[in-house]
């Protein structure tokens, strides 16, 4: 849309993105996500060619070293996050003295800061990057225990970076299927092309800062609900209706409310949101029969009524909707979704900071002046001095 003209303007009027959408900030090699082609490509591969199967520490190979490793899981990534899980004295110090109260997705943004102590600088090195990726859950997990009164677990090297998340959340080894369903979740969220979280990350690259320190404020971002935080939401919202026959009813009242549906509607998909797909198929196998019952009515009478009151717009469930199904089944607690989240993101988050830290240039946009024109007088005398 065109902006209000402004005294400061030049005689041209200035055209304002609202959002930036539209706006194209730069070049990246890591993903492509196709809204209008239902596409999501890591570095030209499409993701429903690596999931389900892939491990995660080859599609994290494959994001930060360019091309997919030689075996799967990658023994590059394998050792080097093998290597590197082990916090320093100070971040498990810190982690220990953070109110247990506080919810899991707070202690993580206090997490990923104190990461950063005085080694991280500029330009990120891909040892930052797998640290941040190793200790991460490391450290989260052991907040969470300690919050429920219970003993950290220690990661087991022979086990692999999301087995080894479960196994140190719960104290004991996950099932063979919820690992297979975890990665998955893993290797659909490590990346997703500029969104908002990444470019924040980007930003505070761009400024010379430090990979923590990038990776804190895009977890700031990820926390809104417009962006990463409301896969908790959309199960709550399956809580609510509770039984199909249900739906109808209480997504009328919701939307005559004014109320938002979580898990509808991206920015980018203006076609069905491959992660979604992958994830609907992901639910039938791990979830219960009668929890993907009612996640399949309320999906359908959901988009029945967001599309009748929106008539033009091109809505589709999102990534969050299935997977919020997913990772209740697989015995994820609502707090730790969005968290989790993030784990699954700081691949991502690290070989954007890479990218960003080769060929930098500060990002700084414009933005277009419509305040008083310049002129005006202070209502008071000044001051002699």
């Amino acid at each position: 849309m065109l902006a209000r003209p402004c005294a400061l303007a030049v005689a041209a009027e200035v055209r304002v993105s609202a959002g930036l959408e539209g706006v194209v900030a730069g070049r990246s090699s890591i993903s492509w996500v196709g809204g209008e082609t239902s596409d999501l490509v890591y570095r030209g591969f499409d993701v429903r060619e690596l999931v389900p199967g892939v491990p995660y520490e080859s599609v994290a190979h494959l994001l930060l070293l360019g091309e997919p490793p030689e075996a799967d899981p990658s023994p590059v990534l394998t050792e080097a996050l093998a290597r590197a899980r082990t916090p320093s004295a100070g971040a498990l110090a810190g982690t220990d003295a953070l109110d247990p109260k506080l919810p899991p997705l707070e202690a993580l943004r206090t997490i990923l800061s104190l990461l950063g102590d005085g080694s991280w600088g500029y330009p990120p090195r891909l040892e930052d990057g797998y640290r941040l990726i190793a200790q991460s859950p490391v450290l989260l997990t052991r907040f969470v225990r300690r919050a429920r009164g219970l003993p950290a677990v220690p990661p087991r090297p022979e086990l692999g970076h999301v087995a080894n998340y479960l196994h140190t959340l719960h104290g004991r080894e996950a099932a063979p299927q919820q690992v297979a369903a975890l990665e998955a979740y893993f290797d659909l969220l490590a990346d997703h092309g500029m969104n908002a979280s990444t470019f924040v990350l980007r930003i505070a690259i761009s400024t010379h800062s430090d990979l923590a320190s990038a990776a804190t404020g895009a977890l700031g971002t990820l926390k809104g609900p417009l962006h990463g935080g409301a896969p908790s939401r959309v199960l709550e919202m399956l809580r609510a209706i509770g039984r199909p026959e249900a739906a109808e009813r209480w997504i009328a009242e919701r939307l005559a409310r004014g109320e938002l549906l979580y898990g509808f509607g991206h920015r980018a998909y203006k076609s069905e949101d491959p992660r979604g797909l992958l994830f609907h198929e992901i639910a039938r196998r791990v979830a219960a029969p009668e929890r993907v019952e009612l996640a399949e009515t309320v999906e359908r009478v959901g988009l029945a009524a967001l599309r009748a009151a929106h008539p033009t717009a091109r809505i589709f469930a999102n990534v969050e909707f299935y997977s919020a199904v997913v990772l209740d089944a697989i015995g994820l607690p609502p707090e730790l979704f969005t968290p989790t989240f993030a784990l699954a993101r700081t691949t991502g988050w690290t070989a954007h900071a890479l990218e960003q830290a080769s060929d930098n240039r500060l990002i700084r946009p414009d933005v277009e002046y419509v305040g008083p024109p310049k002129g005006r007088r202070w209502p008071r005398p000044r001051r002699d001095r």
